[in-house]
This record gives C-alpha cells, structure tokens and sequence, in this order.
C-alpha cells in the first residue's frame, strides 16, 4: 500500500501536516547506512538527511497550507510514572543517533517550520491535541511511524505511515485502518490493549490475536462493554481474558493520546512559511548537503527569491569582422566579464561560444565558429592583454580551452569562483545564480534597471535558439562584473585579498598546465596489475570460503551476517536496522578481538577489490597520448588543500607494497629523463612548532636528530640513542595527533594501550611542551571568539558551531579550530612553493615541468641534462616558501617511475 496521488494543486480547504519528528528520525537513521552519511568533520547525518529528503517529498507531494512537527522531550512521561515498564524493552539510541535530532530541529528552523514538544508528554499526544483540536474544517496528514495514531484517524485525518525507510509511505484513510486492523480507527487502541503493543512493552492478553480481540470488539460493542462483560466469553481465550483484565484497563489508559494539551499555537502560528535561503545555506553547507540543497530548491519553487532585481544589459549579437571594433569600444575599461560556452577537463577543451560584457553595461554574445581572421586575431590579443581586466566564474577549465586554440588569457584580475571559496570554504556549492542571489539580492535575468525596474521579456524580440543562449550567456558576464567587486569588498574586508591575488590566481594557471601536461603511464603494466589483482580476489574468495565449508556472495551484508553472527558466533558488531554492521571499520575490529582467519580472506578480499578498483579507474582515464590528465579543484577543502578528479591521483595508495606498485605505472614521459619526488618532511609539526613557539620543540628540528626520536628522548628523559622503537611509535602517534586533536581515547585505540596509561602519556608529553599545550588551548578560545581560525596567510575557516549548544557538534568544531590552522597553513606553504618553482622553472628557461601535486608532495617531469639544476631549484623554492622558526626540510628522489622516485 504505497502512497497515492499527490496533491500538486493548492488544496481548497486548510491542509495541516503533522510530522512526529523522533519517529521519522529514527526510522530514516536505520533506513540510510550511518557510514555513508557524515560531514567531513565525522558529524554523523544519515537521520537528518532521511527525515529532510522525507520532509521535502511530503511537502512537495501533499502541497500542506500548514505544517508543525512534534518531538518527544524524553524518556520519562506520565505514562512511565505510571508504569515504569512502559517502553522499558527499547535499546538505547546508538551514539551515531545522539544529536542529530538537535539538527533537524535546526533544519526546521531554516525552514520555518514550527516544532514543539511538552515536559513528561510524548510527541503523539502533542500531535493528537492539535490534530483534534483544529476543527472539522481542517484536512490533517499525520506522518508518524507509530500505530497509536491510528485513533486519530476519521474523515478528515489521514496517516502517512512509513512502510519502507522513510520514502515509501502508506495513506491509512479510515477505510485502510479497518482493513488493515480489522477494526474501525476509534476502536484501534481498543484493540492495542488486548493484543498489547510490543514496541511499547504492553502485554496483552496470552493467546488473544487481532482477529480473536476484533471479533469480540464487534461481538460485545467496544472495549468497555467487553470488560463489563467478561464473565460472558467462552473458552481458554476467555478464561485469559479474565486473568489479564487488569493489563487490558491499563494499556488502554496509556494507549489513549492525550488531547488536551495547553500549546498555545493555533492553526495561523502553524502557516507554511518561506524558507530562509540564507539559513539553509549555512546549515547545508555545515552538513554537506549539495544535492539535497539542489532538490528543495527546484522541488519546492514557493522558496522565497530575495532578489531586488536582475541586470541591465545592452546585448547584441555581433555579425563577422564586427568584434575588434566592439573591443576598442569596450573592452579596456575598469573590468570586463567574461563568460565561455564550451567543454573542458582531461588536460584540454573546445569553446563555442564566448559573450562579453563591459562595466558600461554594454554586451555581446558571438560564435566561435563564426570568426573572421579578423576577428580571431583582434580576440586573442585582448584575451592575452594583461592590461585588458577580466573577470570569470571558474576560470580553469576556459583556460584550458582558450590554450587548446592556441590563445592564451590573462589579465583576470578576480575568478569570482576563487573569490567566494575564500570568503566562505564550507559552502558546498558555488553557483554563479547562487552566489549572485547571496551577495548581489539579483537574480541572473534581464532588468530594464538594476534597481527592480520591471523585468524585461527578453534582452531581443525574437529569441531564437541562438538568441536565448546568448541572452543567458551575456547576463552571466555582466553578473561576475558586480559580483566580483561585491567578493572583492568581502575579502578586502577580511584580509584575504591578497591569497586570491597572490596564491590562488597565480596557482589556477600552474594547475591547469599540470592538467594539460598530465603524466604519462605505462599501460602494459597497469593491465598486468588488473589481471593479477584479479586473480588474488579469486584466491582470496577461494580461501574464505574454504574456511567457512561453503560458497557465499562475500559482498552480501545478509550473508556475511549468517555466517560471522550465526555459523561463527562472533560478537556482535553495532545493530541496524538489517542486522549487525558488515563496514570496513567493523570487520577490522572482529578481526583485533578474534583473529579468525575468514576474517582475514574478507578483508584481503576486500583489500584486492579496491585495488583493481583502482587500475581499472586509472585505465580508463589514459588519453589518447598515453598521458593520464587529472583535474584539479581549489575549491573542494575548507582547509585549502587542493582535491584530484577524474581520476584521483591523490589518492593513490601507498601504505601496502601492492599499492605502492600502482605507482610504477606511472612514468617518465618521452622526451625527458627522469621523475623527480619532492616532499615536505613533518610539516605539519613543523608548523605546530612555529605556531606554539615552544623552545624545546624547535630545538628538536633544530639538532639534526631524528625528529620523532629526539622527541621521545625529551618526553622519557633518555639519551637519543636510548630511545627504543616502541617509545619512538607512541611518541610518534603523539606528535602526529596534537594537530588533530587527538584525545586519550585516541591514542589507546592507535598504540593499543589503557585509557589511563594513554592520558599519562600525554601529560607527560604536555609537561615538556608547554607552549604546544597552550597553543592548543589558545587556539581553540580564540577560535570562540573570533569565529574562525587563521592559517599563516590568513585563509580563514568559520567555526559557528564553536558556540553550540549541542556537546558533539561543539566538540567536532574544536577539533577543526585545531585541525584548520595547521593542515591549512600547510596548504599555503605548498602552494607558495609551486608559485615560486613555477617562476623559477620559466626564468631560467627549463623543459622540466610539474606534473603533479599530492598533498605535501610534488612531481616533476625532468629534461635531459637539467637534473641537477631542476633539483636545487626544487629545494630552493619548497624551502623558502615561507619563513618559519624551524627550517622547512625537503626530501627529494628521482627515477623513471613515481614509485622509484619516491624511494
């Protein structure tokens, strides 16, 4: 019984939909897998992302003119007051649960949807009193997963009730109830009580079912009659019937909803309101929620549009030989927008058309295919002009495209993509509409002014397929025009002009060359990789089954749970709502407590999968020159790290020789001579001790010793060369985790050490450095204040959950107010050092070029007869990238493939 017609039209009378909010929640956080949905600070989100997706179907599907949801405030209620056993059968919430409740009453309130809940009430009653107390004249949809609201259900009542996850939802009209119940829904809790409710830990009647308890509701006319008249039932079931009257009257007591509740809202508090635009933003970005951002966007279009207008714009479609003229007329004032139609990524890309629009308001739109000669030499002289200033939205992929005709583009003075990055690094989208729509108030459409004239129909009076792609086109232009010098202020503002200015422009071109250049592979061996991973998948297969006597699909969570809960008794690893957890995280930790060598074959099984996985995507990507050209994305990381797509070379693995062999493939191209590696040793440490200015950590990097091993010298009072391997690796984990604010907990699961042996640890460690535990300290109450956290360049990450009132949300942003300033900053230095090697490079003339960047590490492509100048200028440019307090130490190696290089 699934959901039927949607009311897509406005309904002719009030519609109020109630939602009970703990209910849904619940239901959609076993329905979604808990370790597919979390931010990248490890905020679990899986119920907030199932109850919103829910939330938006119903509102777009029932089209409700009101709405509110309720919420339980706890366990305890007047009906466990009463009976202490009530719901007492029911598990605790799992902690990937706690808290996420708090955010979807943040979701509600982006969406200006009331949400109530009563002291020692339960949502269904708060539910009940408004769902009863509206009138006749009001339609209620009822969205709960809990069978007490069945009493509620008449004429104009109807619940939505969740049959599959949250998507799938039954309408129980009173016609469903009874046929589903076999009782009409005024006598469903009369039924409840005999039959007992299980979820509510209510025992009925032994050996009374609902057919047995609704032939007698019908047989004696209602529960009260039945009661009065129990001497009259005949039988066993009779004779149980009178045993058990006293648990009949009580779950009937606690079964009734509640009607009357003093909630002093009435049907106009509960009005369907706009959504704040801003808000969502905000709290989507914080949850990473791109796609369903998009999805209430165009789903729910009622959104509220605070745009105070559009762009005046004088377009025209040039004809040939037209555009130089229109380029000395317009082109060289304060800035020109620029907004390219084409296709760009794998190192390359084809434009088809460009429009133009000049800070006088003046526009044009033109064909590629259309140039004269004229025409192509008079654009790419203004494209080249660094005189002539532009401006675009995501300027990398045209570039490439303008290089692929042999142009070339500068003078771009704002990419307003880069722009609002840096002014916000949590959003998850950065859309021209958007973005003009947040910080402009204007929508991307014609107005005959600025000011919110009357709109215009249409920048030309018979658009064509043509006209209406330049029309669009040409609005972008102008809109990167104002948008730029709005981000601009923001930024000036904020001191963070300069990164856009200074590092990220600089650094847009530098990526797109590495993209064009891309990095040549060895396809013979990556097909020799895919085979023999293959291979070890079948064996390791082979060998689990084996060990368990038979054959299973070992990618089946069903089957995998018979075997290992079932057929091997394991313990129990967390439940959900289809069994116990089979996740990577899981096995891992079965396989630490029994050691069992099924486990082993799965998770090497696994192990192979991922590898081929990986040779697979790789062989995919090779171009037609035999060069894999990844894209890369400054806009990914709020830190700033940069992000590989398409494939990810980033992520290439590199812990298991298996995984290190992958790199083989990837080579020294023809025509040059060898791969360079160049890679920043502890440099997150490095900056930890710049920051925290701690003398004794400075002097660690400072003597020459093994950084790891002096530390572990200072913190256990021993000599360097007394220090053993097993204080070496604790004090390792240590220096590692400080700027990822490790906790004790931590520590113990990394070293396999007690909690307390593990908070001694860091005491001990903390009593030797105490600028790093100030620091740590510091930051972290600045962050509060402030807001955000600073790197050495100044990029800034806002923090506004610093001030929550939820403890795992604040206690998550304290981990970022660590994390940000020190992975961020180490963003900044890498970045600088490409800069200043780019520079380098070209000043003194080299063929060799950077092929790629991996996090704290480059790559390069060396000529012949340039390695060891090509060498000493890498060291040069990564170790003077910025100054700190301890020298910046490069580690360099060169070989005809990466992984050579690396080692």
């Amino acid at each position: 019984m699934t959901s039927t017609t949607a009311a897509t039209d406005a309904p002719a009378r009030p519609r109020l939909l109630l939602v009970d909010g703990h209910s849904v929640a619940y239901r959609a956080f076993f329905a979604l897998p808990v370790e597919n949905f979390s931010t990248s600070t490890g905020q679990h989100t899986n119920a907030v992302y199932g109850f919103t997706s829910m939330l938006i179907n119903v509102l777009r599907d029932e089209a409700p003119t009101h709405v509110a949801v309720a919420f339980d405030v706890s366990r305890q209620t007047f009906r466990t007051a009463e009976y202490t056993e009530y719901k007492a059968n029911r598990s605790k919430s799992p902690d990937e649960f706690k808290g996420q409740v708090q955010l979807i009453k943040e979701v509600l309130d982006a969406l200006n949807i009331t949400h109530l809940e009563v002291d020692g009430f339960e949502a269904d009653d708060v539910i009940a009193t408004l769902a009863t107390g509206m009138g006749d004249d009001v339609d209620v949809l009822i969205c709960t997963g809990d069978r007490d609201s069945m009493q509620l259900v008449n004429d104009h009542v109807t619940v939505l009730y969740p049959l599959k996850g949250v998507s799938d939802l039954a309408r129980l009209t009173p016609e469903k109830v009874e046929e589903r119940y076999l009782v009409a829904p005024q006598r469903y809790p009369e039924l409840a009580a005999l039959v007992g409710e299980t979820s509510d830990n209510l025992p009925g009647v032994p050996g009374v079912g609902p057919k047995t308890a609704a032939k007698w509701l019908d047989q004696f006319d209602g529960l009260d009659n039945l009661i009065a008249r129990a001497d009259q039932v005949k039988g066993k079931a009779g004779e149980s019937l009178r045993a058990h009257l006293d648990d009949v009257v009580r779950n009937r007591r606690l079964n009734a909803l509640v009607r009357d509740l003093d909630l002093n809202v009435g049907l106009d508090d509960l009005a369907k309101q706009d959504w704040d635009r801003e808000a969502v933003h905000t709290l989507f970005d914080g949850l990473e929620f791109r796609v369903l951002r998009d999805r209430l966007i165009e789903q729910l279009p009622n959104a509220p549009i605070e745009a105070e207008g559009g762009f005046a714009v004088a377009g025209e479609l040039l004809g040939p030989g037209e555009l130089g003229a229109w380029l000395d007329a317009h082109g060289h004032g304060e800035l020109t927008g620029v907004d390219v139609t084409g296709q760009w990524g794998g190192g390359t890309g084809d434009i088809e058309a460009i429009a133009l629009a000049a800070s006088d308001g003046a526009a044009v739109w033109f064909a590629t295919a259309e140039l004269t000669p004229e025409d192509d030499r008079a654009l790419a002289g203004w494209l080249a002009d660094e005189a002539a200033a532009k401006t675009l939205h995501d300027a990398k992929g045209p570039l490439l495209a303008v290089w692929a005709r042999g142009w070339d583009l500068r003078g771009v003075t704002c990419d307003t993509l880069l722009a609002a990055y840096l002014y916000r690094p949590d959003q998850r989208t950065y859309d021209l509409g958007d973005l003009a729509l947040r910080h402009l108030k204007r929508e991307l459409r014609a107005d005959s002014s600025e000011d919110g004239g009357e709109p215009q129909e249409a920048l030309f009076d018979e658009p064509g397929s043509n006209e209406a792609l330049a029309e669009a086109s040409m609005l972008r232009a102008r809109a990167v025009i104002d948008l730029a010098q709005a981000l601009v202020a923001e930024l000036d503002a904020t001191e963070q002009t300069r990164l856009m200015t200074d590092v990220e422009l600089p650094l847009q071109r530098i990526l797109a060359r590495m993209e064009q250049q891309g990095i040549a592979v060895d396809v013979g061996l990556f097909e020799g990789l895919r085979a023999e991973f293959d291979a070890q998948v079948e064996t390791a297969q082979g060998d689990a089954w084996a060990v368990i006597g038979h054959e299973i699909n070992l990618g089946s969570p069903k089957q995998l749970q018979t075997v290992l809960f079932d057929e091997l008794d394991m313990p129990k690893t967390r439940k959900t709502k289809s069994g116990y957890t089979t996740d990577a995280d899981a096995l891992e930790g079965l396989y630490a407590k029994t050691e069992h060598p099924f486990l082993a074959h799965l998770l090497a099984h696994r192990d192979w999968i991922r590898l081929r996985q990986t040779v697979d995507g790789l062989l995919k990507t090779v171009g037609d020159d035999g060069r894999i050209h990844t894209t890369y994305s400054q806009v990914t990381a709020a830190t700033g790290r940069l992000s590989s797509t398409d494939p990810n070379l980033q992520n290439i693995p590199i812990r298991t020789e298996s995984g290190r062999r992958i790199r083989e493939g990837f080579i020294v191209g023809p025509g040059h001579e060898s791969l360079l590696t160049a890679d920043y040793s502890q440099i997150e440490m490095r900056i930890m001790a710049h920051a925290s200015d701690d003398d004794l950590l400075i002097e660690a990097f400072r003597s020459g010793v093994d950084f790891h091993t002096q530390m572990a010298a200072t913190v256990f009072h021993v000599e360097p060369g007394a220090v053993t391997g097993e204080q070496r690796a604790k004090i390792k984990a240590m220096n590692y985790g400080l700027a990822y604010g490790l906790s004790a907990f931590g520590l113990s699961n990394q070293l396999g050490i007690s909690v307390a042996e593990a908070k001694e640890l860091m005491e001990g460690y903390f009593e030797r450095f105490g600028e790093v535990r100030d620091y740590l300290q510091n930051v972290v109450g600045a962050a509060r204040k402030s807001g955000y956290t600073a790197t050495i360049l100044g990029r800034r990450r806002y923090l506004p959950d610093l001030g929550s009132s939820n403890r795992q949300r604040r206690e998550m942003a304290e981990r970022m107010a660590l994390n940000a300033p020190i992975q961020g900053s180490a963003a900044d230095i890498i970045k600088m050092a490409m800069i200043k090697l780019d520079a380098g490079l070209r000043a003194g003339g080299f063929a060799s070029r950077m092929l790629l960047q991996v996090h704290d590490e480059l790559v390069l492509e060396v000529a012949r007869g340039e390695a060891q100048q090509v060498e000493a200028l890498v060291r040069e440019a990564m170790g003077s990238a910025v100054e700190l307090k301890v020298p910046l130490d490069v580690s360099t190696g060169v070989g005809h493939s990466w992984h050579e290089a690396a080692h």
